[in-house]
């Protein structure tokens, strides 16, 4: 009797336990993310940003002569800050959504599944490791691209809300692409024919205006548009749509997409079958 009570009062232990947030377990996950991309940061990292600022030089140059302005700014200030905005997303991303393919496909997620980590720590772990990696590379795109470009800010928070929501926002949809995708073809896919065209179409290299009224309301419904729109008014202070919609439109689309996460990882699905 005295083992059986003792072994109730064990289980009630590991049960309280468990239900409270593992720090221990966050933050080794959290580890497990970032050093993961920081020991080929070469390729995670300055690849990127090469192909960030190659961008940059062929639009920059080979415009300059026929587009002089947009929006009353000389086109090379204009283009850069939606070239960073756009490697941090692309980069947040794709860090999420290969980390998790590359476990279902070597087949040791079940390392992650099996420990007692909650859906909470996982979901914020992974989310977090893709932000850092997006915020880095826009760091060092950053750094480059205003070595030849006269740089400014007009709104720290501005600058400092939209990138971290919108790397978060990436990481959480790579999270979800990740756990669909069964194989490389599938995540490809997502991002030649998704990530990368909504990315292409918000605005990053023109101004919304300008379009014809057709394309203005497609971009309108593409929330890429609010990210890099959003990111641009506080470098620049200039933007094509309502700021305080896009931070509310950013803001609820991060509390859907974080309990889409938590959801799915606590139901398993395409992860434990």
């Amino acid at each position: 009797m005295k083992e059986k009570k003792t072994l109730n009062e064990n289980n009630k232990i590991l049960l309280k336990d468990y239900s409270k947030f593992n720090y221990i377990g966050f933050k080794t996950m959290y580890k497990r993310e970032t050093q993961r991309f920081l020991k080929v940061a070469t390729q995670t990292l300055v690849a990127p940003a090469i192909t960030t600022i190659l961008f940059y030089m062929i639009f920059a140059v080979a415009l300059k002569r026929s587009v002089i302005e947009i929006n009353g700014i000389p086109f090379s200030e204009f283009l850069a800050p939606g070239l960073i905005c756009m490697a941090i997303l692309q980069n947040s991303f794709a860090n999420t959504s290969s980390s998790i393919l590359i476990s279902k496909v070597q087949g040791n997620i079940v390392d992650i599944l099996m420990p007692p980590i909650s859906e909470k720590e996982l979901t914020l772990a992974y989310s977090l490791g893709g932000m850092t990696r997006g915020i880095l590379v826009g760091i060092v795109v950053a750094f480059t691209i205003y070595l030849f470009v006269p740089g400014s800010i007009f709104s720290i928070f501005h600058i400092f809300f939209f990138s971290i929501s919108s790397a978060l926002f990436l990481s959480c949809l790579g999270i979800l692409c990740g756990i669909w995708a069964e194989k490389f073809d599938h995540m490809a896919a997502i991002t030649n024919f998704v990530i990368v065209p909504l990315t292409f179409l918000s605005g990053t290299f023109y101004s919304v205006l300008n379009l014809p009224v057709f394309w203005q309301n497609f971009t309108y419904i593409n929330p890429f548009f609010y990210m890099i729109d959003g990111f641009r008014y506080g470098v620049l202070g200039i933007n094509d749509s309502n700021i305080i919609s896009g931070m509310i439109i950013l803001t609820l689309a991060n509390i859907i997409s974080l309990i889409l996460c938590m959801h799915i990882f606590k139901s398993g699905y395409k992860l434990k079958t």
